[in-house]
């Protein structure tokens, strides 16, 4: 049968190098292999001795495990005694070799062994061990589901490395309490779970971080979204319209949040409330990351997303990001923050503008329709599962009735993916009637701010500035001195 070598790239852990390869067969799902450097039998069973003085050398505290900055630290320390006794016990060694033994021990006795290899493989989303049975499948961004040349040798080890996971979050994984959501120094999410509970052995699941966050500089270049969409966000986020961003699963909801969030103005108190951090946003805001923390199979020590959402409205918020909402109680207390007079954004499961507002007002849910009226309307992704591209797929707002008992949506804009274009479906008439209001501006005032923000967007697309730093200095620069912006940009 053809086999094809799609792509070869290296990744670099702790110091060494590791190659990539991505094999394909016809009718077969690609092989992800990694060759790793692998040091000699012999020198591999003396490095066991070395591992053994190193932990004598260097005692480990609970602060180091559980703090990110002192474990990054300990890995240092570790990385640093490693290469000294590796020089001094196998002294006929390159430089380069000695790196990589101290580099393995550290991998062995800190991390998560080859498993750190994939961590830093920037074009992998998801990893999973399924078992000791089999190897760990990886989510390629380019090829999709692989099956890598990577297994972990025994399930005993799966439990070792959920059980590390678990420490640095101050949890345990144990047979009584066999399943575990926890998440890496990297900002990854974990979730690990033992056997019997899932049948053919113990699994861990890591669902990466992206490295860079993305900003609106990306969707643009990437055409995700369009100037003109992404000047009447800017203009909604500005003046403080609630949003809803939905989507399905992988469909790029929380990245999108993270990028609006850009548009934020400078003198304003951001809470953010998450299941695990992933939103980054500029440094000059006066920003309050929460994340929620699950507590023993007792419950005790548990802090949910709804408590954290409870305790921000007494955090004196000009705006509160939800990550996402899953159950009644929460979009209870989100749309509760909204009536008070809060900016609120958040994210949900559902497909479509109108999905959405069927989830919202039936069980589980069921809010009356009435409350979504403080809803001012919904941004909807998708993502297309064979080739791989994200799009906002629909903008639609929510219009009360006149009699105030329902709530319609409108679709203002939705994507043709015959064209791969965004386009107006149906004029605005909540969203403009309420910007009136906010901004004093007439229908004309607002289409030129509308066509001087696209110009902006424009200019950072086609110069690729493209940090969350960068780009929030862009706007803030247009929020403070938008003339001498505009000038620069003509220039």
């Amino acid at each position: 049968m053809a086999q094809e070598k799609a792509e070869s790239y290296t990744v670099n852990a702790d110091g060494i190098e590791a190659h990539v390869s991505i094999v394909k067969k016809i009718g077969e799902i690609p092989l992800y292999s990694l060759d790793v450097p692998k040091p000699e039998p012999a020198t591999a069973a003396y490095l066991e001795t070395i591992k053994s003085e190193l932990l004598r050398q260097i005692r480990i505290s609970t602060q180091e495990v559980l703090d990110i900055k002192l474990m990054a630290e300990l890995r240092q320390k570790f990385y640093s005694l490693a290469l000294k006794l590796v020089k001094e016990r196998i002294p006929r060694l390159s430089e380069q070799k000695a790196a990589e033994l101290a580099g393995k021990m550290v991998q062995d006795l800190l991390g998560l062994g080859e498993i750190e290899y994939l961590l830093k493989d920037d074009f992998l989303e998801e990893i999973c061990v399924n078992s000791s049975r089999e190897p760990i499948w990886v989510y390629h961004k380019k090829y999709g589901w692989c099956k890598s040349n990577l297994q972990i040798e025994s399930e005993s080890k799966i439990w070792d490395y959920s059980s590390l996971i678990g420490r640095r979050v101050g949890r345990q994984i144990t047979a009584q309490d066999p399943l575990l959501d926890a998440y890496l120094p990297s900002g990854d999410r974990v979730n690990a779970t033992l056997s019997p509970i899932s049948m053919f052995g113990n699994t861990i699941t890591i669902r990466k971080f992206a490295r860079k966050p993305w900003t609106i500089t990306d969707l643009l270049l990437s055409n995700t979204i369009s100037e003109e969409v992404a000047a009447f966000v800017w203009l909604a986020m500005q003046y403080e319209l609630n949003i809803l961003i939905s989507g399905g699963t992988g469909a790029g909801k929380t990245s999108m949040l993270n990028v609006l969030c850009s548009f934020l103005p400078q003198n304003q108190r951001v809470i953010s409330i998450e299941q695990t951090r992933e939103i980054t946003l500029p440094s000059y805001l006066q920003w309050v990351p929460m994340v929620v923390r699950q507590g023993g199979r007792d419950g005790r020590g548990d802090v949910s997303m709804l408590d954290l959402m409870v305790n921000s409205l007494r955090m004196r918020p000009d705006r509160i990001i939800v990550g996402e909402i899953r159950r009644a109680e929460e979009a209870e207390v989100l749309f509760e923050a909204m009536h008070t007079g809060h900016s609120v954004y958040a994210t949900m499961h559902a497909e479509t503008v109108f999905e959405t507002f069927k989830r919202l007002v039936s069980p589980p849910i069921e809010l009356p329709e009435v409350v979504l009226e403080s809803l001012h309307f919904v941004l909807a992704m998708y993502r297309d599962r064979r080739s791989g591209i994200r799009r906002v797929f629909e903008i639609g707002e929510l219009i009360p009735s006149e009699k105030g008992e329902s709530v319609r949506a409108n679709i203002i804009y939705r994507w043709r993916s015959s064209r791969d274009r965004i386009e107006e479906e149906n004029p605005s008439v909540r969203l403009l009637d309420t910007l009136r209001t906010y901004t004093r501006m007439d229908d004309g005032e607002i289409k030129a701010s509308l066509k001087e923000r696209e110009k902006v967007l424009h200019w950072l697309a086609s110069k690729k500035i493209n940090s969350v730093e960068e780009v929030g200095k862009t706007i803030v620069q247009y929020y403070e001195d938008p003339e001498s912006l505009m000038k620069k940009i003509s220039r």
